[in-house]
Formats: structure tokens, C-alpha cells, sequence
């Protein structure tokens, strides 16, 4: 029988023909991929001719092609779609993978290969492209442990094959808890929600197959309900299950798994001669040391905590005034926060969310799209790995540029959170090869026949994952391993958190914002309102997420602790959380750092990259939010480049120069506070 996945893809684009691939065809895909891979590495390390930059760098390149095709479809689609079959296969390929990766960076014949270029790299005539793939090549095989000799090299493979496994694990436990949490509601426990909740608490209970309407862990859900129940005691009984995810002492509990992450991470960077794991991952960063992190996080703490102290008190008030004996709880802070924000800015979700359509929304993010840079969206009558996902041709002057697919719907088959990932990135060694990128996201599934509607925030972190989706599809370079987003992690939400500045430019609202019912254009003062409340709770938002980015360096910066829990409470303390304010993201939940290497020791990157972002985007101001002047120079020196110069270059290339904190604090209405 012929396998899908390794035969010729005669599909419009090259797409995968998802109506023909089975789960039973990924593991034999898989493992012809890896024989492909191991014998190409071998015929390079074998090769017999001395070592040249095409017979050994770039045909590592082509080395993994099959296995790069085979994977890019199924982990696309995994995460999004995941059942149990899938689910094992993952566990399956953490060990195979990790293993196979091993096997490349301890051959000593390919390495031996690779540092007789390194070595020569000023006599080979490279083009710069070239010679930043060399740098890339050899640095990755030493921080793998290349050099590494005997006892030390094989434990080094251990390391890598346990931590590849307990990320996997760690995912799919959230996943679980995730799946598995419900808390039905009776017609009176709807009392005071609007009306779209209620809708989302309907639609849930049909997707679980319950008789009636339910909470459920997704964002886009427990939010806006935690924010409009006015049952305390249904939202403190939502807000402890969001909390507790990962740490409910069952089968799914993620705390010993990150007890362990953390302990082989450490060993990892001690075995290559780091003094911590923070001080390896962050040496290739533009950060480059814990230090530099820490004073960045530091410098907006401060303001950040004095604003949310202040916030927090003018809540308790208010919650007094109910009644309410005691402190302000975290289930309490966003349900007083929204009567607030009514009360000082007239703006209520209810009233608001109508006017933030779905459909509308995507429209307004390809129109931007169009307006900076000259792309133009087509919809794809395509096959798909779940009806919910919707696919685009995108071209520029009638040209292909890529693929786009929009997944946007929560479901129980699906973790949680927002993420761009790309099926095949761009390359320009094997052909003019065109990204298939695509975009997921939890938004609450209306009812029939009902529009999508999205709250604020779900239409910003639309436009921040669109931002990652252009990163990759006007990506220009010559090698896969540079494509799109494969920059320092502190870079790579530059263009991102860029992007979800054009959501707040007016004209794109009062075009695109228009009402579900009556089509009706959003009322000025509406928007005017909206946009007058952008840095509103901000010291909020700011407190919970450097308290995790926090917590992520202490973990990594020196030895690993025994017991992450106790530690992770010793950091808050440290730093003074205020109580009814937690982490954005708790230990057993923190996906970002323990389900893979990603962002570990590099939460902090969100906000060193809006330090740029915020400066980035004052450079359109100067010139207007549309100028395409300053989008083609945003194109040339960041978006096209990907990883193919230093991030600080690219930057600087752009803007000619690096920014200062003083944009951020201002974005976020900090700076006096």
C-alpha cells in the first residue's frame, strides 16, 4: 500500500492530502524518514573528498527533507487535533527523535567535517548567508556536545532523550486536565452572565456532550465568565481549577516532571562547561546573561507592582461595598475590574464584543496584511485535518507567496493557548520552496448559526499570531534551518507583538468592526472609548507575567531546586506578588518552559521583545501606521531575513539603532506610575 506521506503530494501547492493520510501511516513515515536521514548523514561523514561547504553543510541541509516533510505535517496537526493514537506516537517519537539527533552531533567523522570548515571559514568565499549558516552549524553541534569525549558524550544523549520525553509527557498531562475539567451550570447559575457567555457555556456543554451548558479550561471561556459571574463562589471554584492544572495529584500531575526537567537541565549545561542552564540557553540570546534579563524585568517591576497595589486597593473598596468581608481574592480581581472599567471608561464586553466578529477580525488582519506589504488572501476549497481549519492562497501581484491556515475554535482535541507553527517553511536550496504556515487558536465556538465573537483580547492575540504567520511566509532566504522564525527567542515576538499595534489604529476598527446583528459600524465614542482603555489594568497584566518570567530564570539560574513548588513560592516572595494577583502561567501549567526547550530560561523574551516592538512601531508613526516606505524597510531588514544575520543587526538595519525601555513603559501606561 502506498503511504501518502512519503509519496509525491499532486495536491494544489504541494499540500498535504489530509483526506488520505491516516494515523497509521505517520510511524512507518516516520521511520522511512529516519533511514533516509541516517544514510545521507553517513554517505557525508563517509564522503572521501576533502570538505566543502556544498558537500557537507548544505547537504546536511538536504539531509532530513522526507523526515522534515513527514513531521511538519503531523506535529502541525497533533497539537491541534490530538486523540490517543496521536498522542502515543508523540511519546513514541520524543526518544526516536532525540536519538537520532544525537547520533548526528556525536559523530565524530561529520563533526570533524564541519570544524575543518569552521577553521578554514576565512579562505571558502562564502557568501554572507553562507558563512552565518556555517556559524549556526558548528555552534550547534558544540552546544550539543560534539566535543564531548566517552562517558560524557553518552550521558549527554541520555539527558536529551529523557528531557525530549518529560516535555512530551508535560504537554499531554495539561492536555488531559485540560480535557477532562467541566463544571456545569443550572439555568440559575447563568443569572447575570451576558448573553454571548451564556452562548459559550451552551456551545461547550453540546461540545462535551453534556445536557446542559458548562465551563470549561478554555481561555476564551473561564475568562470572560470569571470576569461576569457574580456567583463568588462559581468563580473562586473556576478560578482554583485554571490554577490547579498539572498539580491535581493524579495521573496528569506535572510536578514531578518539571522537578526533573530541571535537574537534567542543569547537568546538561554543566556537562558543556556552563556555570547554569540559564547561562547556556541565553548565550546565543540577545540578551546573553541572566544578568542582563533580570535588570530588564526588574526595571519594570517596580512600576508595574505599584500600579497593580493601587488597582487592586480601589477593587477592594468596591468589593467591601458588596459586602464582602476579607481580601481580594484572584477569582474576584477580573470580575471587579470589568464593573470598574464600565464605570471609568463606559466600556462593557457585552456591549463591545458584538462589534469583534471573527470573520471580520481575520478580514481586517489580511487587510493590513495588504495594505503594508501587498498580500492578498484567496480562500481554498482544500482538504483540511479538521473541518474547523480554513486555508488561504496567499500571492502578492498575482504570484504565490504561501499557504496560510486559520484554526481558530477551541475544542477538547486541542491544548490550549495560541501558536504559529509552519507545515513546510521556506527555502530556497531545494527550489523555490513556499511555506505552509498556520495559525491556532481557542476561540469560544458560537452556537449555530450564530456569528463568532471575540473579545479584545482574543482579537489581539489574533493579530499577534497573524504577525509570527507573515515572519514565515515573506521569509527570502536560500537555507530551511535560517526560514522565518528561526531567530534568538528574544527576537522571534518582535513581529508578532509588532503586528497587534495595526489592531489599534482607528481606521482599521471603524472598517472592520462592525455589528453582528446589524452590520452597523462600531459608534466613535465606542472606539474612542476602547482605545482610551488600552493600558487599562495594565500594572495587572504586567505583574503576572514577569512573576512567571521571573520564576522561569530562577529556576534556571544556578543550581536546579529540589522542590520547584517551594521554590517557585520563594521567588514570589521575593519579589513581593501582591496576593490577589498570581502567576500568569504556575509551575505544573507552564508549558512554555517544560513542555519543550523553547522558551526555558526565556519567558523573559515576550517583553524584550516589546521593548523593540513598541520602538519598532513609533517608527511607523512617525510616517503613518500604512507607510509603506517603513513596511518595505520593516520587510527587508526583519521579515524576510529570518535567522540569516544577528538579531541586534537586523534590528539596527531598520530602526539604526537599539531602543530603551522608556517606549514599553509608556505602551503600557507605566511611566508614571
Amino acid at each position: 500500500m502506498t503511504n501518502p506521506l512519503l509519496s509525491d503530494w499532486n495536491t494544489p501547492f504541494n499540500l498535504p492530502p489530509f483526506e488520505a493520510i491516516e494515523d497509521a501511516h505517520v510511524k512507518p513515515a516516520v521511520e522511512a524518514g529516519l533511514a533516509e536521514g541516517r544514510a545521507a548523514v553517513q554517505a557525508i561523514a563517509s564522503d572521501p573528498e576533502a570538505p566543502t561547504f556544498t558537500n557537507t553543510i548544505e547537504a546536511l541541509e538536504r539531509s532530513d527533507s522526507t523526515l522534515s516533510k513527514v513531521l511538519g505535517v503531523f506535529y502541525g496537526s497533533a497539537g491541534a487535533d490530538a486523540n490517543d493514537v496521536r498522542d502515543a506516537l508523540m511519546r513514541d517519537f520524543s526518544p526516536m527523535l532525540s536519538a537520532y539527533s544525537s547520533e548526528i552531533t556525536s559523530n565524530s567523522a561529520l563533526f570533524a567535517r564541519i570544524e575543518t570548515l569552521w577553521e578554514a571559514r576565512d579562505t571558502l568565499d562564502l557568501t554572507p548567508e553562507q558563512a552565518r549558516v556555517l556559524m549556526l552549524t558548528y555552534r550547534s553541534f558544540v552546544r550539543s556536545g560534539a566535543k564531548l569525549e566517552g562517558p560524557q558524550k553518552a550521558r549527554m544523549a541520555e539527558i536529551k532523550s529523557r528531557l525530549a520525553t518529560l516535555g512530551t509527557g508535560f504537554g499531554q498531562n495539561l492536555l488531559a486536565d485540560e480535557r477532562d475539567w467541566v463544571m456545569p451550570l443550572a439555568e440559575a447559575d447563568l443569572e447575570g452572565l451576558p448573553q454571548f457567555v451564556i452562548d459559550s457555556a451552551r456551545a461547550a456543554g453540546e461540545e462535551k456532550g453534556a445536557d446542559g451548558p458548562v465551563v470549561t479550561l478554555s481561555r476564551s471561556l473561564i475568562v470572560p465568565f470569571m470576569q461576569f459571574s457574580p456567583r463568588r463562589d462559581l468563580r473562586e471554584a473556576a478560578f482554583k481549577a485554571w490554577s490547579a492544572r498539572g498539580e491535581n495529584g493524579n495521573a496528569n500531575d506535572n510536578r514531578e516532571n518539571a522537578a526533573e526537567i530541571l535537574r537534567l537541565r542543569e547537568e546538561r549545561a554543566r556537562l558543556l562547561g556552563y556555570p547554569s542552564f540559564a547561562a547556556y540557553k541565553l548565550e546565543t540570546e540577545m540578551a546573553k546573561t541572566p544578568e542582563a534579563v533580570r535588570d530588564l524585568l526588574m526595571r519594570v517591576w517596580a512600576p508595574a507592582k505599584e500600579a497593580a497595589e493601587r488597582d487592586g486597593a480601589i477593587l477592594a473598596e468596591m468589593m467591601a461595598k458588596d459586602g464582602i468581608n476579607g481580601p481580594l481574592q484572584p477569582w474576584d480581581w477580573r470580575y471587579y475590574s470589568a464593573i470598574r472599567r464600565k464605570a471609568e471608561h463606559d466600556l462593557d464586553e457585552a456591549e463591545l464584543k458584538p462589534y469583534l466578529q471573527l470573520d471580520r477580525m481575520i478580514e481586517a488582519a489580511f487587510a493590513c496584511a495588504h495594505r503594508l506589504f501587498g498580500l492578498d488572501f484567496e480562500p481554498l476549497d482544500v482538504a483540511t485535518y479538521h473541518p474547523d481549519a480554513r486555508v488561504w492562497n496567499v500571492t502578492r501581484d498575482g504570484k504565490h507567496i504561501a499557504v496560510f491556515i486559520g484554526d481558530y475554535f477551541a475544542r477538547g482535541s486541542k491544548r490550549s493557548g495560541a501558536w504559529c507553527t509552519a507545515m513546510r517553511s521556506q527555502q530556497k536550496l531545494e527550489g523555490d520552496i513556499r511555506p505552509i504556515v498556520l495559525n491556532v487558536c481557542n476561540f469560544a465556538k458560537p452556537s449555530k448559526d450564530e456569528a463568532a465573537l471575540l473579545s479584545y483580547d482574543d482579537a489581539r492575540t489574533l493579530f499577534h499570531e497573524f504577525g509570527h504567520a507573515l515572519h514565515q511566509m515573506l521569509s527570502n532566504v536560500t537555507y530551511g534551518s535560517i526560514s522565518g522564525t528561526s531567530v534568538a527567542r528574544d527576537f522571534v515576538e518582535l513581529p508578532s507583538q509588532l503586528f497587534e499595534h495595526w489592531l489599534e489604529v482607528p481606521e482599521v476598527l471603524e472598517e472592520f468592526a462592525t455589528h453582528a446583528k446589524t452590520g452597523a459600524p462600531m459608534p466613535r465614542d465606542m472606539l474612542d472609548r476602547l482605545l482610551a482603555a488600552q493600558t487599562y489594568d495594565q500594572g495587572f497584566a504586567t505583574v503576572e507575567y514577569i512573576a512567571s518570567a521571573l520564576v522561569d530564570l530562577d529556576f534556571h539560574d544556578g543550581d536546579a531546586p529540589a522542590d520547584p513548588m517551594a521554590a517557585q513560592t520563594e521567588t514570589l516572595a521575593r519579589i513581593g506578588l501582591p496576593h490577589a494577583v498570581t502567576m500568569r502561567h504556575a509551575t505544573p501549567h507552564f508549558a512554555h518552559i517544560f513542555s519543550g526547550d523553547g522558551y526555558s530560561a526565556g519567558y523573559y523574551s515576550y517583553m524584550w521583545s516589546e521593548v523593540m516592538d513598541a520602538d519598532a512601531f513609533e517608527a511607523f508613526e512617525e510616517k503613518g501606521a500604512f507607510d509603506t516606505g517603513t513596511a518595505r524597510l520593516l520587510e527587508e531588514h526583519i521579515l524576510s531575513k529570518g535567522g540569516s544575520q544577528d538579531a541586534e543587526a537586523l534590528y539596527t538595519a531598520f530602526r539604526g539603532r537599539m531602543p530603551g525601555v522608556e517606549a514599553l513603559l509608556k505602551g503600557r501606561g507605566l511611566l508614571t506610575a
